[in-house]
């Protein structure tokens, strides 16, 4: 598997998660595994994950939901006329997933592959409008 279907994961997982909170008093650590594991399990059959693709899935999940609100802060200034929580759900983590390998990761890939993987991911999942949406933000966070 490629790192590209381990991040087309990560955003599922992270969907899942954003439209789905977790209850107070819940354990987020079982959150975050069981909706990783609801979206392995809709892979399919012949697309399985080495050792080395779920660490990447569940440190994009685990880092991107650990520093939410820091991402969140950074998107928010970066997109004056999108309030986060009017942004569609899949542009939205999409951002927050390339706005934590951006700024968070302890990988530290090239920004221009980061926001190209997130333009790509938006085109799959988003609406014909979320690579620029998607790309318009991550442009201007990677410019600061």
């Amino acid at each position: 598997m490629s790192r590209r279907r381990a991040r087309e994961v990560a955003l599922q997982s992270l969907f899942q998660l954003d439209m789905n909170p977790v209850e107070a008093g819940s354990d987020i650590s079982e959150a975050r595994k069981a909706a990783i594991d609801v979206a392995v399990a809709a892979m399919d059959d012949d697309d399985k994950l080495s050792n080395k693709d779920k660490a990447f899935l569940a440190e994009l999940v685990n880092g991107t939901a650990d520093k939410q609100e820091e991402i969140d802060s950074i998107i928010s200034e970066k997109s004056k006329e999108w309030k986060i929580a009017r942004m569609a759900g899949v542009d939205r983590n999409i951002t927050r997933m390339a706005v934590y390998e951006l700024k968070f990761s302890q990988e530290k890939l090239d920004t221009n592959i980061i926001i190209n993987e997130a333009v790509e991911l938006a085109k799959k999942f988003g609406s014909d409008d979320s690579g620029r949406f998607v790309n318009g933000i991550l442009g201007a966070i990677a410019r600061a």
